[in-house]
């Protein structure tokens, strides 16, 4: 997470949503929801759930440095792979 009451965060992306430019992050922008009791006997009340947030505000995090950075592209082999801004390490 680059900002908000999330930084720093480190999580696994959940969900993508391209159309809206949206990702889930595992643990981050923890919203409240109110759910009504849908069976008789089964109970209401709030559940706590990952809440939707930009992909701009998400970065990829380098498997050798640990740490987010931004990430290019190179062919090796005839495949696209990744490649780290920071360390060069490519994966």
């Amino acid at each position: 997470m680059i900002s908000g009451s999330s930084k720093g965060l480190k999580g696994k992306v959940l969900e993508v949503s391209p159309k809206e430019g949206k990702v889930i992050v595992e643990k981050a922008n923890m919203v409240i929801k109110h759910v009504k009791p849908r069976r008789q006997g089964e109970s209401g009340g709030r559940v706590e759930a990952e809440g939707a947030l930009y992909a701009s505000k998400v970065q990829v995090v380098c498997p050798k440095c640990k740490q987010a950075a931004r990430m290019g592209s190179t062919v090796v082999d005839g495949e696209k792979k990744r490649v780290c801004k920071k360390c060069g390490e490519i994966f």
